[in-house]
């Protein structure tokens, strides 16, 4: 039951994306601050069902659930309860929703240290974040879910990536994930910054935290996996 909660969360979550790429969009263009102002909390809610997707899936990791095909092929019981939760992103799909969290934590993230900024152009570049994630949100539902069950369950999982069972290497891939995903913010205030026409020094000086937060994840990835 509770594989299929995190499967939901992950729908749920892809509605919060398309809603976050739509609403926003049509209350920029009807001039209706009551839908503008709906960026920051579905941005919010996004974050929230995506944090709970991952987690269920970490959780079944550590309970040993062989009943979901991806923990049965990426763990096994005598794993240490470490390398179980870090197997959620051992495999493809797991990595795949590791990145849409990653999206997630920077759109919460950035929905939250923007509310006293322009609003428009801060809602405008919500608008495009919610599109990126809706598109990473749609391939994983249909074509990279990790939530698939698998009956009859095997008495015991695979294993690890031997090349992930290893502490430098385990922080490796999130932190790269982490770092790549951060340039999105970036790519979303230039974006605005071409739809709302404000070509000016202004966005570029807004971005350059993200962008430099987002350099810090991915040096310390590349320095943990050299």
């Amino acid at each position: 039951m509770l594989p299929e909660l995190g499967f939901l969360s992950l729908l749920l979550a892809t509605m919060s994306a398309l809603l976050l790429a739509v609403v926003p969009q049509l209350g920029l263009w009807l001039r209706k601050p009551a839908l503008t102002q709906l960026a920051w909390g579905l941005s919010y809610c996004f974050g929230l069902f995506t944090l709970a997707a991952i987690s269920i899936l970490a959780y079944s990791f550590a309970v040993d659930d062989f009943t979901l095909e991806y923990v049965a092929a990426h763990s096994n019981s005598q794993l240490p309860t470490f390398f179980k939760i870090a197997a959620t992103w051992g495999g493809h799909e797991g990595s795949m929703l590791f990145w849409l969290f990653s999206l997630s934590v920077w759109v919460v993230l950035f929905a939250l240290f923007n509310r006293k900024n322009d609003r428009t152009f801060v809602a405008q570049s919500l608008v495009i974040l919610g599109l990126i994630c809706f598109s990473f949100a749609v391939f994983i539902v249909f074509f990279s879910n990790p939530y698939g069950r698998l009956f009859p369950a095997p008495l015991e999982g695979r294993d690890l990536n031997p090349m992930l069972q290893d502490v430098g290497l385990i922080f490796h891939p999130p932190l790269l994930y982490m770092g790549y995903v951060g340039f999105s913010v970036a790519f979303a205030f230039a974006i605005a910054s071409l739809m709302t026409g404000k070509l000016d020094t202004a966005w570029a000086r807004w971005s350059r935290p993200w962008t430099m937060a987002a350099w810090v994840f991915l040096t310390l990835g590349i320095v943990l996996g050299s």
